[in-house]
């Protein structure tokens, strides 16, 4: 089975049903690595959403959490230190803390294709799946 990387941007498409990618991101197969630092983003991006759809954000990070396909690696100090320096040698790109935490561990792992629309993945080399036509 194929790896691939899943950002925020793929979490929230999969969470919204009028999300332009809520069709393709139901369609991924894959088995799926991701950081709680992308959790973490994932929640923070519906803090301020309608009552109805926080317990439905915090249940779905739960079911990632026990689902078998979905191997989520925790935040650590080291994670924070190794994209904090990707961070601090891209002063010219406009990369998240988060994003850059993501690059790092997917070199660490080993993977190049990430589920997300984002150029910036691109910038470093990775395959933007939602970014293909």
């Amino acid at each position: 089975m194929k790896v691939v990387f899943a950002d925020t941007f793929y979490w929230i498409a999969l969470t919204l049903p009028g999300d332009a990618s809520y069709a393709r991101a139901q369609q991924v197969t894959d088995d799926i690595v991701t950081t709680e630092e992308v959790l973490t983003e994932y929640l923070t991006f519906f803090c301020a959403a309608p009552e109805r759809l926080r317990p439905q954000v915090a249940m779905n990070v739960q079911a990632m959490l026990s689902d078998p396909t979905v191997r989520s690696i925790p935040q650590s100090h080291d994670s924070f230190l190794t994209g904090f320096d990707l961070y601090l040698n891209r002063p010219d790109k406009g990369y998240s803390l988060v994003d850059c935490i993501s690059m790092q561990t997917m070199r660490k792992e080993g993977l190049n294709e990430v589920l997300t629309n984002d150029r910036h993945f691109e910038q470093e080399g990775f395959r933007a799946v939602f970014r293909d036509s």
